[in-house]
Parts: structure tokens; sequence; C-alpha cells
């Protein structure tokens, strides 16, 4: 019998749009012969299924099920596809934890500690794992421009502690831009971190692990066309070069797949994630972790997936299985 796969998209973030795009990728590429796919959409306390021919139908949240022609449709597993919160923030992994329904991202401690870029470098720092100079800020702190400038020095990066796609970023190369990119990070987020620009080359990783065995995928470089990866850069063709593999020695490529594999044990990460580097002054610099990266046509991951010689499908499947069978280990347990 075909499972019921909840495809999760949208909510309460400005990546509402890129959420939706990731989803409905996800959609086209389940399998048929094995899942019923669901596109649900989740924005604020609105949760609805949208059709095929564009009716929404209300998701009972008492027990994540919806009455469709007449039937009751409990899922089977929920695929949660949303950037921000409540998707990556953990607040959705509690949800189907208490419901015991199966989900494929990380749970609920690894999703609010990596979606914290403030928490996960201090964690990281722990490790001896190299980050860049920081400094954060809160929205009712008084802060001196200068003596940040003094930590990070110039030029810098500005954006909101939690958050993604680059929304709120600025690249601050003069001392009296700083304040007016600290407030537009605060628009996304009550909590800012100010990042000491590394110049070097960006490198990103995707991977998943499952039942002691793990697909660490070929290391991507980004080469943006504008001053750094920012959101028109991300999601624009042609305003940023991708290239997969990545133009680096195999012994970086190593590196990067070797540290890929111990940070996701290390944040006891599940599922599909990215993490994000930096390498410069002949360091890996960790830069954060993407624990429900974009799988849209224009995003990363589906290209590294490729690049391994897997199809999206069977990666999805593979995600699927795991969060059922992980559920069920658990189910066990309690």
């Amino acid at each position: 019998m075909k499972k019921h796969i909840a495809i999760l998209a949208g909510g309460d973030s400005s990546e509402f749009p890129v959420s939706m795009n990731s989803a409905r990728t996800i959609k086209d590429h389940l399998d048929p012969a094995k899942y019923h796919a669901w596109l649900v959409v989740v924005r604020g306390d609105k949760w609805y299924v949208e059709t095929d021919n564009q009716t929404r139908v209300a998701v009972n949240k008492d027990d994540f099920s919806v009455e469709m022609d007449g039937e009751r449709i409990h899922f089977d597993c929920a695929f949660i596809t949303i950037h921000g919160t409540p998707g990556e923030n953990g607040v959705l992994q509690g949800y189907f934890e208490t419901l015991r329904i199966p989900y494929t991202t990380s749970g609920v401690l690894a999703s609010s500690l990596t979606f914290n870029k403030l928490f996960s470098k201090r964690y990281m720092e722990g490790f001896g794992v190299n980050i860049s100079n920081y400094q954060l800020l809160r929205h009712s702190d008084e802060y001196d421009p200068q003596a940040i400038i003094g930590k990070t020095g110039l030029p810098c990066f500005v954006k909101p502690n939690r958050g993604g796609s680059s929304f709120g970023v600025t690249k601050v190369t003069s001392a009296d831009e700083l304040s007016r990119a600290i407030e537009k990070a605060f628009e996304e987020d009550h909590q800012v971190l100010v990042e000491a620009y590394l110049e070097g080359t960006e490198l990103t990783c995707g991977l998943f692990k499952s039942g002691g065995e793990e697909w660490v995928f070929p290391p991507t470089e980004i080469v943006s066309k504008k001053e750094f990866f920012d959101y028109e850069a991300k999601y624009t063709q042609g305003m940023a070069d991708e290239i997969t593999p990545a133009r680096i020695s195999d012994k970086l490529d190593q590196d990067v797949r070797e540290l890929s594999s111990r940070l996701y044990d290390l944040f006891d990460c599940r599922g599909i994630v990215r993490i994000d580097y930096i390498y410069a002054h002949e360091r890996l610099y960790f830069m954060e972790v993407n624990t429900i990266p974009g799988m849209s046509a224009a995003s990363i991951v589906p290209q590294q997936i490729r690049a391994m010689g897997y199809t999206l499908q069977e990666m999805f499947t593979l995600a699927i299985e795991d969060a059922i069978t992980h559920n069920q280990k658990e189910g066990l347990r309690k």
C-alpha cells in the first residue's frame, strides 16, 4: 500500500517563496509507485493541503490529518521543506514528535542549535573547528560601531542570527554603513551577527546518513557575480557560478567531505543537510549548517546529488524510509 507523504512548505519567514519552490520540486520527484504526495502549506495557524486544482483543504492539527472526498487521510511521514521558522528551528519537529509522526529532518535539538548561528559557532569552537571573528547584537543593545569594527575588521558581514537565503544580509565596507546594515538585519530577527569577512573560496557540501551508510555529495564552489552570494545571486539565473564538483585539490575535497561528515555527527543531524565553508588562509572555516537546504531547480543540493550519480527520486526515497525507520526505533524505546 502506498504511503501518504506530506510535503510541508511555506512558513512564516521571508523564505516562503523559496520553500514553495523546493516543495514543488520534491513533489515532482517522489516515487509515484511508493507514495501519495501531498503539498501541505503552513502559514501561521493556517495549514492546508493545496491540491492539483488549487483547492485548499484545511489540515486537522490535532492529529495531522485531512479529509479528502469523504476519506480521512492520516499522513505516514512529513517531508519538511520549510526554510526558516517553524520548519528549520525545531518547532515542527517537536510537534511531530508529540504525535509520533516520522519527519525527514534533524531532531528538535539539532534543528534549534544549527538554526542559531551564534550557538552553532560557539558549539564548534569547543571542537577546535575554525570560525571567523564575530560580534552578537540584541535589539535592545547599545553598540559602538568602531568597537565592533575593531573586533571584526572591514569588510564585514551583518546578518540576522536566525535566518536564511541571505535575507537581511549586508556586506559592510565602511564604518558609516554599519548602523544601516544592522537595522536592516533587525528587520528579520531580534538578534544580529556581525562577522569578519574572509577572502577565499566559498564551498558547500551536502550529505545524508542512514543505517550506517553515508552519502557525502561532491562539494560545490560558489562564485557570485555580485559582492557576495545574496538572495539575487542565489535565485537568479546567471548571477552566480555554482561549480560542481568544486575546482579544488583532491586534498581539500577530501578535507571538506571529512569535516562535513564529522559535523553532521557532532550536531546529531538527520536527513539531507548542507554545510557551508570558506577556505581562506589555507584553512577551512565553518560558516553554517542548513538542516533544510533548498531543493528547487536553482538549488545546490540537487546539483550535487546528480553529480554523485543519483536521482532526486532515489535520494528522497532514502530520506523518507530513513525517517520512518528512525521513528519506529524511537517508538520502541518510548
